[in-house]
């Protein structure tokens, strides 16, 4: 926690002093992570100071969510406004909404005080170092074993014909891999290629929402905006969100390799004896 705390107000300083695109794109990575840290010790010891430092994290990642999708909405475009230039209005429209969220959102890290959160934090640290006993470790892996089993039960009510299905799985497995990415010291020979194994598979559940964002964010503008051939471009994003689902369809069932089936079963890379 300590290490998390110490990277997320380095890369809040860093976030006010330059505020680029990357700066921004750290300082979410590193409140996640210290949200994730925090949930977990929530789902040991529930206490009202856990839950209000999460909805601070959370708040602030809320204002990101604007700006993230936007920009990734650009970095769509770019790749094929050569093979569908009628998309450049659209380009145009979504780069002066960017400009609009960097203002603001620039404005917002540049004022927000911390101070607060940072007397929950110590507070927190405190009670882990006079609280927490030799019981620390098992309860850990049997909140990590839950958000496992939380995750793999959203799997299994999976619809391919409801994306929405495919993002809370994502939704649950992101709360699961930076669990895992937390305590995975405790673990005998946990696999490093497990962490980029998981970002994978994030990443192609991110696909799939990625693709509805922008088709939902077009189609909103299309109502208030012509495009001069919006069928070529439905159809074209279309069949990129169908390829999006196909290929998380092909990987969906690699779930099993990341942790174990039940807390009385070995993990999948434990050799057995």
């Amino acid at each position: 926690m300590e290490q998390a705390w110490r990277n997320y107000l380095t890369e809040l300083k860093r976030c006010r002093t330059e505020f680029s695109n990357e700066a921004v794109h750290d300082l979410r990575v590193a409140t996640r992570r210290m949200m994730a840290i925090v949930q977990l010790l929530n789902s040991i010891a529930p206490r009202p100071r856990l839950r209000k430092i999460i909805r601070a994290f959370k708040e602030q990642l809320d204002e990101f969510d604007d700006l993230r999708d936007t920009q990734v909405i650009l970095a769509e475009i770019s790749e094929t406004v050569q093979e569908l230039p009628e998309l450049q209005a659209f380009q145009k429209h979504e780069q002066l909404i960017e400009e609009k969220l960097l203002r603001t959102l620039r404005k917002e890290i540049t004022k927000s005080n911390i101070n607060e959160l940072s007397k929950r934090i110590r507070k927190t640290h405190d009670a882990i170092e006079n609280e927490m006993d030799e019981a620390l470790e098992a309860q850990v892996m049997q909140a990590v074993d839950d958000a496992y089993l939380i995750t793999k039960q959203r799997l299994g009510w999976v619809d391919l014909a409801r994306p929405a299905t495919i993002h809370r799985v994502r939704i649950a497995f992101k709360s699961f891999r930076y669990m895992v990415e937390i305590i995975y010291p405790l673990l005998k020979e946990f696999p490093p290629i497990n962490s980029e194994w998981m970002n994978n598979y994030q990443s192609l559940m991110g696909e799939v929402q990625d693709a509805e964002v922008f088709m939902q964010t077009l189609a909103d503008y299309s109502e208030h905006a012509s495009l001069s051939d919006p069928d070529a471009i439905r159809h074209y994003y279309e069949h990129r969100h169908t390829e999006a689902i196909s290929a998380y369809a092909e990987e969906m069932n690699q779930l099993h390799i990341f942790w174990r089936p039940a807390p009385d079963q070995p993990f999948p890379w434990e050799k057995p004896e």
